[in-house]
């Protein structure tokens, strides 16, 4: 398996594949990869005829250094199991330096306030670190597609938006959310909880898909009694926000009655790891 972590390097590739008419599936990654990015890649494998995984813990993202210095790194393990899926896969895995030259800064864009709801209300200036280093990836690997789990919704519509305001040629393939046996979805971030807190928190899973079932039955605030409830049986979950909102603009919607396509996103901190998660409501 070819590792790179040059940007010139990829520069040089990627006008090799444009040459041969060759199309670019590109997977964008912060490492620490399960089942959930090797299914982005399974899907990148079957729809691409070359494919790329980038490696990349992006600092700009991270409004606690402590978070970031907390994410875990594991770069042999996480080629191990892409090699496991092909040997033909590409991974690009920069350094800090390579990525931010001149100064580890995030730009500053303009998302229509799908940035300043939920996780961008939590996490100052996150957004801004996504976009400047999607932006980057997109631009260098000319990729026909590029794959991105539904877990983080809103940063795929956020980079959807990302897309559209850059006129960028890449296609943006939203990919389901991949789960654990208990229904927690999956994230880098689960293996800092211990097996018990794992198996506890599919609690939150099944919780959203009983306000999805009784949908139409019950009021917003009563979804939201709901999760909340949910939460006060189990201590050691703190929820910091539960949101049903409209999934195109992320706005919160007032009334279940909306002819808009629904969507409920849920952000809960336990043991100082944060688990998020969303679920399509009508």
């Amino acid at each position: 398996m070819h590792v790179y972590h040059l940007k010139s390097d990829i520069v040089e590739i990627v006008s090799q594949s444009i040459s041969k008419n060759k199309t670019i599936g590109i997977v964008p990654t912060m490492g620490a990869l399960h089942q959930g990015h090797l299914s982005l890649v399974k899907k990148a494998c079957a729809e691409n005829d070359w494919v790329w995984v980038s490696v990349f813990v992006n600092p700009t993202q991270f409004d606690s250094p402590s978070d970031l210095l907390k994410y875990p790194q594991t770069l042999q393990e996480d080629i191990k199991k892409l090699q496991s899926i092909s040997d033909a896969i590409r991974v690009f895995a920069p350094s800090v330096k390579e990525m931010y030259p001149k100064k580890v800064t995030a730009q500053s864009f303009q998302f229509d306030g799908l940035d300043t709801v939920m996780e961008g209300a939590f996490r100052k200036g996150h957004f801004n670190g996504v976009g400047t280093i999607v932006l980057e990836l997109l631009s260098l690997f000319k990729a026909k597609r590029a794959y991105f789990g539904e877990k983080d919704f809103q940063q795929l519509q956020i980079i959807r938006k990302l897309s559209t305001q850059f006129l960028l040629s890449t296609d943006i393939i939203a990919c389901a959310i991949e789960r654990e046996p208990s229904g927690l979805a999956m994230s880098s971030r689960n293996v800092r909880l211990n097996y018990t807190l794992r198996q506890e928190a599919g609690f939150i899973f099944q919780t959203l898909l009983q306000i999805q079932k009784n949908f139409h039955d019950n009021s917003i605030d009563q979804h939201k009694k709901m999760m909340l409830d949910a939460c006060s049986k189990h201590p050691d979950f703190d929820l910091e926000y539960f949101e049903i909102v409209d999934e195109e603009t992320l706005q919160p919607v007032e009334t279940n009655s909306s002819q808009k396509t629904l969507r409920a996103f849920v952000a809960i901190k336990v043991n100082e790891v944060r688990l998020i998660d969303n679920i399509r409501l009508n």
